[in-house]
């Protein structure tokens, strides 16, 4: 930025007040823009909990939960799955609180991160998004002629990314598993 504003204040000095002012209402406008999207969707997301639909969703999620973060708690399993689903709508900032709780629900105490814990931080990571409805925000600001045909690459992107992270955390495991058992 110091040296943008250098360069600036070089080759055009008159420049540079308005300049900073103008990116500064970009910025706020952008922000406003963001906070209304984000209302919408952590208001979503209450409803949904509200409805008792996130019970249902972590009982439709349980068994691949289950299965790739090796975890019985049915509470954690809930919060996995709403975070899950806030992702794959492609509110991944509004799922961060929830994210965050899950989180704390997983640690063990042993100030290490453990299997469940890494394979969350992979998955949000990575999000299959259905729907990623903030880049599609951000397009139509920016004023993209069509915002959402970003759709089915990020599809493919996102779903390729997340079955590998899935699959190398597993793969992880096994040998870490291993290399304890040959230490024994």
């Amino acid at each position: 930025m110091l040296g943008s504003m250098l360069v600036l204040l070089i080759t055009n000095p008159s420049a540079v007040l308005s300049e900073m002012l103008g990116a500064s209402a970009d910025a706020l406008k952008l922000c406003i823009e963001l906070c209304a999207v984000y209302a919408v969707w952590m208001g979503l997301i209450e409803l949904v909990d509200a409805s008792g639909l996130s019970e249902k969703l972590a009982k439709l999620l349980r068994p691949l939960i289950k299965k790739i973060f090796k975890i019985e708690d049915k509470e954690t399993q809930k919060l996995i799955a709403i975070n899950v689903s806030a992702n794959m709508l492609g509110i991944g900032n509004a799922a961060t609180p929830l994210g965050i709780k899950a989180m704390q629900a997983l640690d063990d105490k042993s100030g290490k991160a453990n299997f469940a814990m890494i394979m969350l931080i992979v998955v949000n990571a990575t999000s299959i998004q259905l729907l990623p409805t903030t880049v599609i925000g951000l397009r139509a600001s920016a004023g993209s002629a069509n915002p959402a045909d970003i759709i089915i690459p990020t599809l493919i992107v996102t779903f390729c990314t997340t079955v590998l992270g899935i699959f190398l955390v597993h793969q992880i495991d096994k040998l870490k598993r291993r290399k304890e058992e040959k230490k024994r």
